[in-house]
Formats: structure tokens, C-alpha cells, sequence
């Protein structure tokens, strides 16, 4: 089936570019065989002399008409999604007709210079991973055919390090696509600090990867206020929801920022925690500044913005928090919820 509708999508594609003149639904009917298969000719075509007393017939044409409506009404709007521009003329005597002009569906000469080859490649090596790997395959073919140079091998390697984004969460991909399409989901997400999952309704916004981590910045609808949930958090499956975002989606600057001070990039303040010696070597990288104590404890101070206290609960019992008592406080219901299972 779907390698009829291409087929048959690309003889209409064909048609239409290489008409001069505009063709009616009727011409395009008769010029495509699939058409003709799936339908037969046009009612003008296949009424003859004696055949409009009869009523069946006459019924039997005018289902295979509108039935050919659709699928011809389908298949434009399918090859304009496609990029194809379709012009509709209508003429003297009132018949629409349809065609594709070459000088509106002609794409400028695509240039890329080895540096921009390189980033194409690199980052279609980034996604090998996950869903958008097809598609950043697809792109870099389409590049090759639209003129990007012989010479240059967008997927050359072009250092000892090749990067990758993992994604291993279900979740990424029905939330990529509701992004995209600006289409509201519900799924079942457990807090850090919560024993079992509560269902979220959120108008998702943007996916960004944070640490190694990937994050789904949005507007939670239960909660009238913009959230960052971590993908790595949601049991079950993402469920679409019908209608429309009901907030205004900020820009992509703002999202990441959101996503961000979430994820805990973004300090404003200042942690003292002890952390036992020899242990925590991350959190002694992000350390302004390191005193040795007595009995094998360090004295560290740390940033501290969203996020720190999932953080230090990671490193158990070889951190303790001793200001500020917010943070202690987070620290000590996320080691309380663990422990409950």
C-alpha cells in the first residue's frame, strides 16, 4: 500500500510539472493509471448513449466521483506538505485546473564549504541513537544530491572523539513529536521525593539534554506553571491529549534557560556541605573553595541553585549538609523517601 501511494503521488507530481498548461481533476484522472485503476475514467468518459436511463449505474458512477475526489483532494495536499508548490487556475469557461510551475518548485544551488559539510556529519553522527538518525541520514543524502561536493565525506571522521547523545528513555520520542507538532500529552511522572507516580498534564515545549540527562521543559496544566521533568522520571506511556496549547510557548532561548536552573547549571547561592575525604570527586570540581577537617571530613563550598539536593543525595552517606537549612531539609525527604521504597 504505501508503495502504491508513492508511485502514485510521484505520477501526479509529474503530471503537474510537466504540463504547460493547467489540468483539470478530469485529465488527471484519465492521465494516471492509478487512478484509472482504482476508479476507471471520468463520468463523461464512461456515460454513453443508453447508459443515463439506469440508476445503479448511475449511482456506482457518482461513488466512484466523490470517491476520487478524496483521494485526488488527499494526494495534493500530501505532495504540497511535501514542498510542491500547486498553483490553482481556474479558466474562461469556469474549469479549475492544476499544475506546478518549475520556476516556483526550483531550489537555489546549495553551497557548503568542508567546514559545514564536517558539522553536518558530525551531527547526523550525534543522533545514531535515536529516531532522528533516519532523518539526519535522509537530510545529508538529499544535500549530496542537491550539490554538495563530491570531495567531502560529511561523515569522515574528524577527530579521536566521536560524540553521541543516548537515549535510552521511552519517552523521548512520542515527547519529540509532541514538541513538534504543539500537541498536549499526559503521562505518569515521580518526583525524586514521592513514593509512587502521579499523572502530569503538560503542553510540552522543548527537549534538552542536560548532563547526560534529558529534560522536558513545559506548562503543567494541574499546576498553571511552567516545569522541567526529567525524562528518566516518567513511567508508562506518553498519552496525546486533543486541543490546542492553552500558554503562550516562550521563545527558544527562555526554555533553555528554564531547562537549565531546573537541572541545577544555574547557581545564585552558596552550599556548605562536609564530604568525607577521598570521596565525592565531582562535587570537589565544582568547589570555590576546600577546608580539611579532623576525622577524614572536607568542608566544601559549592554552588548551589535547582537541583543540588537530588545531587548530594546520590553521594549518601559520605556527604552531610550543613547550611542552608532549605537544602539540608530537601536533602533529608529525598534520603527519607529512598529509604520508603
Amino acid at each position: 500500500m504505501a508503495i502504491a501511494k508513492a508511485e502514485r503521488l510521484m505520477n501526479l507530481a509529474l503530471c503537474l510539472l510537466g504540463t504547460r498548461r493547467p489540468l483539470s481533476k478530469r485529465e488527471l484522472r484519465e492521465s494516471i493509471e492509478a487512478y484509472v485503476e482504482a476508479f476507471g475514467p471520468g463520468r463523461s468518459a464512461a456515460s454513453g448513449p443508453g447508459r443515463g436511463a439506469a440508476s445503479g449505474p448511475e449511482r456506482t458512477a457518482a461513488g466512484s466521483d466523490d470517491s476520487f475526489n478524496r483521494m485526488f483532494e488527499r494526494d495534493k495536499d500530501d505532495l504540497r506538505e511535501l514542498g510542491l508548490v500547486i498553483e490553482t487556475v481556474e479558466n474562461l469557461d469556469g474549469e479549475v485546473g492544476y499544475l506546478a510551475r518549475r520556476d516556483s518548485n526550483r531550489l537555489p544551488p546549495i553551497t557548503l564549504d568542508a567546514e559545514e559539510a564536517a558539522a553536518l556529519g558530525l551531527a547526523a553522527k550525534v543522533w545514531q541513537q535515536a529516531r532522528l538518525a533516519g532523518a539526519a541520514s535522509g537530510a545529508l543524502q538529499k544535500l549530496r544530491a542537491a550539490g554538495l561536493p563530491e570531495d567531502v565525506d560529511p561523515y569522515e571522521a574528524h577527530g579521536a572523539l566521536e560524540p553521541r547523545i543516548p537515549v535510552h528513555e521511552a519517552a523521548f520520542e512520542p515527547l519529540m513529536l509532541a514538541c513538534r507538532d504543539r500537541r498536549p500529552v499526559v503521562f505518569d511522572y515521580r518526583k525524586a521525593t514521592a513514593a509512587r507516580p502521579e499523572p502530569r498534564h503538560v503542553e510540552p515545549w522543548a527537549l534538552e539534554c542536560w548532563r547526560g540527562h534529558w529534560y522536558l521543559a513545559g506548562w503543567d496544566r494541574d499546576r498553571g506553571a511552567e516545569r522541567v521533568f526529567r525524562l528518566s522520571r516518567i513511567t508508562g506511556k506518553v498519552r496525546s491529549r486533543g486541543g490546542g496549547f492553552t500558554a503562550e510557548v516562550p521563545d527558544a532561548v527562555t526554555v533553555r534557560e528554564t531547562v537549565a536552573g531546573w537541572a541545577g547549571e544555574i547557581a545564585d547561592r552558596t552550599a556548605l556541605i562536609r564530604l568525607r575525604a577521598g570521596a565525592g570527586y565531582p562535587l570537589r570540581a565544582k568547589a570555590t573553595a576546600v577546608r580539611e577537617l579532623d576525622e577524614g571530613w572536607d568542608e566544601l563550598e559549592i554552588p548551589y541553585g535547582h537541583g543540588l539536593d537530588a545531587w548530594l543525595v546520590e553521594f549518601g552517606p559520605d556527604v552531610v549538609v550543613v547550611e542552608p537549612a532549605e537544602l539540608r531539609a530537601d536533602v533529608v525527604d529525598r534520603l527519607r523517601a529512598v529509604a520508603k521504597g
